[in-house]
Protein backbone atom coordinates (compact mmCIF):
# COMPACT_ATOMS: atom_id res chain seq x y z
CA UNK A 1 0.00 0.00 0.00
CA UNK A 2 1.22 3.48 -0.89
CA UNK A 3 -0.15 6.78 0.32
CA UNK A 4 0.57 9.92 -1.69
CA UNK A 5 -0.11 13.49 -0.54
CA UNK A 6 0.40 16.43 -2.89
CA UNK A 7 0.96 20.03 -1.86
CA UNK A 8 2.14 23.30 -3.33
CA UNK A 9 -0.69 24.19 -5.68
CA UNK A 10 -2.21 27.64 -5.84
CA UNK A 11 -2.96 30.70 -7.93
CA UNK A 12 -0.16 32.28 -9.96
CA UNK A 13 0.07 34.77 -12.79
CA UNK A 14 1.16 33.72 -16.26
CA UNK A 15 4.94 33.54 -16.44
CA UNK A 16 5.23 32.67 -12.77
CA UNK A 17 6.46 29.52 -11.03
CA UNK A 18 5.20 26.93 -8.58
CA UNK A 19 6.76 23.84 -7.04
CA UNK A 20 4.53 20.88 -6.30
CA UNK A 21 5.53 18.24 -3.76
CA UNK A 22 4.29 14.69 -3.33
CA UNK A 23 5.09 12.90 -0.08
CA UNK A 24 4.95 9.10 -0.27
CA UNK A 25 4.53 6.64 2.59
CA UNK A 26 3.60 3.03 3.21
CA UNK A 27 5.98 1.19 0.91
CA UNK A 28 9.60 1.61 -0.28
CA UNK A 29 9.58 4.71 -2.41
CA UNK A 30 13.00 4.10 -3.90
CA UNK A 31 11.88 1.29 -6.25
CA UNK A 32 8.78 3.01 -7.66
CA UNK A 33 8.51 5.17 -10.75
CA UNK A 34 6.70 8.39 -9.90
CA UNK A 35 4.59 10.45 -12.23
CA UNK A 36 2.65 13.68 -12.42
CA UNK A 37 -0.60 13.93 -14.34
CA UNK A 38 -3.09 16.78 -14.68
CA UNK A 39 -6.77 17.11 -15.38
CA UNK A 40 -8.48 20.27 -16.58
CA UNK A 41 -12.27 20.67 -16.24
CA UNK A 42 -14.10 18.53 -18.77
CA UNK A 43 -10.91 16.90 -20.03
CA UNK A 44 -9.07 13.62 -19.61
CA UNK A 45 -6.31 13.17 -17.04
CA UNK A 46 -3.12 13.68 -19.05
CA UNK A 47 0.48 12.71 -18.48
CA UNK A 48 2.87 15.50 -17.49
CA UNK A 49 6.17 13.98 -16.32
CA UNK A 50 7.70 10.84 -14.87
CA UNK A 51 10.88 9.82 -13.06
CA UNK A 52 12.28 6.33 -12.53
CA UNK A 53 14.10 5.01 -9.46
CA UNK A 54 17.38 5.79 -11.24
CA UNK A 55 16.12 9.34 -11.94
CA UNK A 56 15.59 8.97 -15.66
CA UNK A 57 12.92 11.44 -16.69
CA UNK A 58 10.41 11.99 -19.47
CA UNK A 59 8.08 14.91 -20.16
CA UNK A 60 5.00 15.67 -22.16
CA UNK A 61 5.81 17.88 -25.11
CA UNK A 62 3.63 20.71 -23.79
CA UNK A 63 5.75 21.11 -20.63
CA UNK A 64 9.24 20.10 -21.78
CA UNK A 65 11.73 22.83 -21.06
CA UNK A 66 9.41 24.51 -18.54
CA UNK A 67 8.77 21.78 -15.94
CA UNK A 68 11.30 19.68 -14.04
CA UNK A 69 10.55 16.51 -12.11
CA UNK A 70 12.91 15.36 -9.36
CA UNK A 71 12.92 13.03 -6.38
CA UNK A 72 14.49 12.95 -2.94
CA UNK A 73 14.68 9.31 -1.84
CA UNK A 74 15.75 10.26 1.68
CA UNK A 75 12.56 12.30 2.10
CA UNK A 76 10.30 9.93 0.10
CA UNK A 77 9.22 12.95 -1.92
CA UNK A 78 8.89 13.78 -5.59
CA UNK A 79 8.75 17.35 -6.87
CA UNK A 80 7.47 19.14 -9.95
CA UNK A 81 9.07 22.52 -10.53
CA UNK A 82 6.88 24.49 -12.92
CA UNK A 83 8.29 27.62 -14.57
CA UNK A 84 6.94 29.97 -17.24
CA UNK A 85 3.42 28.92 -16.39
CA UNK A 86 0.66 29.50 -18.91
CA UNK A 87 -3.13 29.72 -18.45
CA UNK A 88 -3.42 26.39 -20.26
CA UNK A 89 -1.46 24.76 -17.42
CA UNK A 90 -4.48 25.32 -15.18
CA UNK A 91 -5.63 21.93 -13.85
CA UNK A 92 -5.72 19.63 -10.88
CA UNK A 93 -2.31 18.00 -10.65
CA UNK A 94 -2.04 14.42 -9.42
CA UNK A 95 0.96 12.47 -8.19
CA UNK A 96 1.07 8.75 -8.97
CA UNK A 97 3.25 5.73 -8.20
CA UNK A 98 4.08 2.80 -10.47
CA UNK A 99 5.51 0.02 -8.30
CA UNK A 100 7.17 -1.72 -11.24
CA UNK A 101 9.60 1.16 -11.58
CA UNK A 102 9.54 1.41 -15.37
CA UNK A 103 9.43 4.74 -17.18
CA UNK A 104 5.89 5.03 -18.53
CA UNK A 105 3.38 7.64 -19.61
CA UNK A 106 0.44 5.22 -19.46
CA UNK A 107 -2.03 6.23 -16.77
CA UNK A 108 -3.28 2.69 -16.09
CA UNK A 109 0.21 1.48 -15.15
CA UNK A 110 0.24 3.72 -12.09
CA UNK A 111 -1.35 1.83 -9.20
CA UNK A 112 -1.56 4.58 -6.57
CA UNK A 113 -2.74 8.17 -6.79
CA UNK A 114 -2.83 11.21 -4.58
CA UNK A 115 -5.88 13.38 -4.03
CA UNK A 116 -4.67 16.14 -6.33
CA UNK A 117 -3.75 19.78 -5.90
CA UNK A 118 -5.25 22.68 -7.84
CA UNK A 119 -3.02 24.90 -9.98
CA UNK A 120 -4.60 28.00 -11.46
CA UNK A 121 -2.69 30.30 -13.82
CA UNK A 122 -4.24 33.67 -14.51
CA UNK A 123 -3.60 35.63 -17.70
Amino acid sequence: QVQLVESGGGLVQAGGSLRLSCAASGRPFSTSAMGWFRQAPGKERDFVATITPSSSTYYAGSVKGRFTISRDTGKNTVYLQMNSLKPEDTAVYYCAAALGGSLTTIRSVYEYWGQGTQVTVSS
